[in-house]
């Protein structure tokens, strides 16, 4: 069978520094062929270069594209910009990464849609918003008529990576683009976004080029794979072939980083570090009608949920999007209001900020994103050293520059490999190194409880297995108790020692994780571990 794609030499360089150097690969009619490999590996850029995308990029080789019927193969990187927009979004589509970024503000995710019904498919504005609802219902997205009327800011993250996705597949296309598709989902969303494309290609014969790092979802969807390091292609094949007996040391090392579990199997004994007992978090919302005059209404956001950590313990919340588990992190830290009780230490929040200060000492937090989270207009001493100014406000200079070495040495980052490190800025780092960065700056006032927001969500595999390790040292060393969110089920058994299991709003159950996740009692539980897979 002839190819759909071949591409022949790919180089892509940037100031005349090479990134990508003359990879070679094909993608037939039908077939799913992951591009996997770590950040900067030179996947990402690959693909953009394909549709000329990759702006200020210097692209060389041959990108051959077959023409539909008897019209013969095109070179996509010879094409003309007037033809290559003929070919953007009608033939050959992409669902790019960050959804917040690739969606217009400015336009309601329906109207984003639609326009691409309207341009490439020449459908009427009716039929075309018609036809946005029904590919946003195709992706299982609640809610369809609604959700089509929202802006991108108000859809959760996965909402928006699923108006991408409608997007991409409203055109049709022969060739789809997936870079990182189901990173801002949930496992049971990953995996209905996983049926949804494979439903999309056995309807329409798509082929898709699927840009991942995430090797459980290879492994499930895709029939090769070819793997890049430094912007070379180091292997490529079947994927049954390339996981049972990979050939470079990359890819073994690639299929080795799964979390391995290292922690204490401490005993739950002495005083909480955290308790809740009968919690409650709720929002306002407004009522339809004329009764929205007169009151509000109410969502509950986390209802009666009660949970233990003792000392040098880790409780896992999992969950979907909307589960609470996110909600329920918000209330350990103080930062939004809530009912029941909830004891940090055996101390309680209060709407004195002064008398939470205290508190916030003892419970601190490293989120999912560490670039975002990280002020770009302060330096690392700056970043780290923050809590000290608050907390430790008699420190000198010179004190505090020694404490804040220190953090940063616990964390693995110090000056002799890292010149400069303390004027050093946020961007100047890898993502492995910025998430090391925050975990520093909440240790830094040596707290008892950490709350792990996705901490390695956003990390490649390899590096996600060092800041996991790291978590894992840290806790064994200081005795430290965590409050760890996540969706992945892998990251649960690897860190925790009890989890929860959230579902609107309400605990579904709860334990030791080797019971939990081994012997689930509940459907839902059953139905997160099956699609951790």
């Amino acid at each position: 069978m002839n190819p759909l794609l071949e591409v022949q030499n790919l180089r892509v360089a940037f100031d005349g520094k090479a990134v990508v150097h003359d990879i070679s690969f094909r993608v037939a009619p039908g077939e799913k062929l992951a591009l996997v490999g770590e950040s900067g590996s030179g996947k990402t850029v690959s693909a953009l270069s394909l549709l000329k995308l990759a702006q200020g990029a210097t692209v060389s080789g041959s990108a051959l594209f077959a023409g539909e019927g008897e019209a013969p193969a095109r070179d996509l990187l010879q094409l003309p910009e007037r033809d290559l927009l003929a070919v953007r979004g009608r033939e050959i589509a992409m669902i790019f990464q960050e959804p917040m970024t690739a969606l217009n503000p400015l336009y309601t995710v329906g109207d984003q849609i639609a326009e691409v019904l309207q341009i490439k498919q020449g459908l009427p504005d009716r039929e075309a918003w018609s036809g946005a609802i029904e590919a946003l219902r195709a992706t299982g997205i609640p809610e369809p008529e609604r959700r089509a009327e929202a802006y991108p800011h108000q859809l959760s993250g996965g909402q928006r990576q699923r108006a991408m996705i409608a997007m991409a597949l409203a055109g049709r296309p022969r060739l789809l683009l997936a870079d990182e598709p189901t990173t801002a989902l949930d496992v049971t969303l990953r995996g209905q976004i996983l049926d949804l494309l494979a439903d999309a290609q056995r309807r329409s014969g798509m082929a898709l080029l699927l840009i991942t790092h995430d090797l459980n979802l290879v492994r499930r969807f895709a029939d090769r794979v070819a793997v890049m390091e430094q912007g070379h292609l180091v292997e490529q094949g079947p994927v049954s072939e390339i996981f049972a007996n990979p050939r470079h040391a990359y890819t073994r090392k690639l299929i080795d980083s799964r979390p391995k579990r290292d922690v204490v199997e401490q005993p739950a004994a002495g005083e909480p570090v955290l308790r809740a007992s009968g919690l409650q978090v709720t929002y306002p919302t407004r009522l339809a009608g004329f009764k929205g005059w007169f009151r509000s209404g109410r969502f509950v956001a986390v209802d009666n949920a009660g949970f233990t950590i003792a000392p040098g313990r880790t409780l896992g919340v999992v969950g979907e999007s909307g589960s609470g588990k996110s909600t329920l992190a918000m209330a350990a830290l103080g930062l939004i209001g809530h009912q029941g009780e909830l004891d940090v230490v055996g101390r309680r929040w209060s709407r004195d900020a002064a008398a939470n200060k205290p508190i916030r000492r003892l419970v601190q937090v490293v989120f999912q994103d560490p670039f975002s989270s990280l002020s770009p207009r302060m330096t690392v001493e700056e970043i780290v050293g923050e809590g000290l100014r608050v907390h430790e406000p008699g420190l000198d200079e010179a004190a505090r520059r020694a404490r804040t070495v220190a953090a940063l040495a616990d964390v693995g980052l110090v000056d002799s490999q890292i010149p400069g490190l303390l004027e050093r800025y946020p961007h100047e780092f890898s993502g492995g190194q910025r998430q090391r960065l925050a975990v520093a700056r909440a240790l830094i006032v040596q707290p008892q409880l950490l709350v792990l927001d996705e901490p390695t969500s956003a990390l490649d595999v390899t590096i996600q297995k060092q800041v996991l390790g790291l978590l894992q040292r840290l806790q064994r060393e200081r005795g430290l108790s965590y409050l760890l969110i996540t969706h992945d089920v892998d990251v649960i058994r690897a860190m925790a020692h009890d989890v929860v299991v959230m579902k609107d709003g309400a605990i579904v159950e709860s334990g030791p994780v080797a019971e939990v996740l081994d012997r689930p009692r509940e459907d839902y539980t059953r139905t997160l571990v099956a699609a951790a897979g």
